[in-house]
């Protein structure tokens, strides 16, 4: 209901702010508003730290440890520049929140090296146009007892290609409060960090490796810190 309401009563506009790529940014300005209803609908109470704060007009590559559907909610309240996620298709399946979702974000079927490749020319021509892009590396939802899983080297890949910096973000509570195990969860608590960014201009398609472990090791640390607290 949290996901719909809010869709069925803003859908003509969102219809029109989705109708050319250029009117995107008034879009996720939108989608920023209907992810703080369903946090708060929901009886989530965010708080989001930062070490750094994006600039307004620069590209960036958001990273984050994937844990739960909340992710894209909490990463948008948390990440006021506008940005694009790139995801999985099969999110397009989902009934009315899908039809905005493959029009919105870069769709990515991970069995098809051909898709892998199409998502590079999509955020390619995304970030051309000022915009950012948000990409969780695990690639997936890991196992619901994997702290944090290995990254994949996509994003890195695109941010060294690109010479943006990376964002890790770091997600402490979103497992808790909704995971995809059945009959769990529970309103409360939701911590978000946001860490200082990585420069990519000292790497090169080489030294990818070098950069995914980086990011990884300053998430998987912020987790344990979380974890003790």
């Amino acid at each position: 209901m949290l996901v719909a309401v809010p869709i069925l009563i803003l859908f003509p506009i969102l219809l029109i702010s989705i109708s050319k790529e250029s009117w995107y940014p008034f879009f996720f300005k939108i989608a920023r508003v209907w992810a703080k209803i369903i946090l708060i609908g929901m009886g989530f109470r965010y708080t989001i730290t930062r070490d750094q704060i994006p600039e307004a007009k620069r590209s960036y590559m958001f990273i984050a440890n994937h844990t739960s559907m909340t992710d894209i909610m909490l990463m948008l309240v948390a990440i006021k520049n506008p940005f694009v996620f790139v995801g999985k298709k099969e999110l397009a399946k989902i009934p009315l929140f899908g039809f905005f979702y493959k029009r919105t974000c870069i769709l990515v079927d991970r069995s098809s090296a051909k898709s892998r490749q199409a998502v590079f020319l999509q955020a390619q021509r995304r970030l051309k146009q000022g915009l950012s892009v948000c990409i969780f590396p695990e690639g997936g939802v890991p196992d619901e007892h994997v702290l944090l899983d290995v990254f994949k080297d996509g994003a890195f890949r695109l941010a060294i290609n690109h010479n943006i910096p990376i964002v890790p973000l770091t997600f402490a509570d979103n497992k808790k409060r909704f995971s995809y195990t059945f009959f769990s969860g529970s309103p409360g608590k939701m911590r978000a960090k946001i860490h200082n960014f990585i420069e990519t201009t000292n790497y090169n398609v080489e030294t990818t490796r070098d950069l995914n472990d980086t990011s990884r090791a300053i998430i998987y640390k912020q987790l344990q810190e979380f974890h003790k607290a």
